[in-house]
């Protein structure tokens, strides 16, 4: 299987960690509200969804922020 270039690790990897944390974030918070209750999936997909959306675009933004501000308390090898 060919993989994708390397240029595109710098929109993949948020895209992956927001997608994986905010589901499973959700899905906790979501249980926690409402218990197994009729309807719980239906309310965990709809708020999976606004997290994702709003979470993928932070990510981006904040990632090479975070790295800079990093960079001055972390040695660098």
């Amino acid at each position: 299987m060919k993989k994708l270039p390397a240029r595109t690790m710098h929109f993949a990897l948020p895209l992956a960690l927001t997608f994986i944390m905010t589901f499973l974030v959700s899905g906790v918070a979501t249980i926690r509200a409402m218990g197994f209750a009729n309807g719980m999936m239906a309310k965990w997909m709809e708020s999976w969804l606004a997290s994702w959306i709003l979470a993928f675009p932070i990510m981006l933004f904040l990632m090479p922020v975070m790295r800079r501000l990093l960079a001055h308390v972390i040695e660098q090898k």
